[in-house]
């Protein structure tokens, strides 16, 4: 099978999950600068969401880039990704709503973690279809930022419990390490072409 069907479903399915977490953003009734500051942390806890939803299209564009083909496993884990990202409105409302308090921004990180697995389980399975010597195998090398982390977000959710903004930063560092593009994928296929 094909690729292409994936990507372009995967795509929809990541522009929709920015269209509903935007859309959590209730207007203010009030029309001065005074009506705002209650939005404050519904707005960061968006972008923090916008940059990790974004790192995931980017990733994954490069991770099916490297793909030959899909199979029924492939489209099984991808669809377990879209699953835990679709959760990102949820928890990312829930956690500005209620100013990063202690519960939400737990569950803000098992979301993160949980996803962070499933791109995993997504990046394995498309290299156990294509053999060990793969483009995406040869790429993702040792892979220390997807190794560290799960354990950065074990450690926000456990920091969460003691102070939720120490949570927090650990969450943003995680998506600073993974801001800049993953450029492993990309120096793989221009080597190979």
């Amino acid at each position: 099978m094909g690729k292409t069907r994936l990507e372009a479903f995967s795509d929809g399915v990541i522009a929709i999950i920015i269209t509903i977490m935007v859309l959590e953003m209730k207007v203010p009734h009030d029309p001065s600068l005074a009506g705002l500051a209650p939005l404050v942390p519904v707005f960061l806890s968006y972008v923090l969401s916008f940059i990790y939803v974004g790192i995931y299209w980017n990733n994954h564009h490069h991770m099916l880039h490297a793909c030959g083909n899909v199979t029924g496993g492939v489209l099984w884990a991808n669809l377990h990704l879209l699953f835990w990202l679709s959760l990102f409105p949820f928890a990312t409302g829930w956690m500005g709503e209620n100013h990063f308090s202690t519960l939400p921004t737990a569950l803000y990180g098992a979301v993160l973690l949980a996803a962070a697995i499933a791109y995993f389980i997504l990046q394995q399975t498309i290299i156990a279809s294509q053999g060990q010597d793969s483009k995406l195998r040869r790429a993702v090398g040792r892979d220390w930022k997807g190794k560290l982390s799960p354990v950065l977000y074990l450690l926000g959710i456990a920091l969460s419990f003691i102070n939720p903004w120490v949570a927090t930063i650990i969450y943003v560092s995680v998506a600073g390490l993974w801001l800049i593009p993953d450029r492993r994928i990309e120096r793989t296929m221009q080597h190979d072409a």
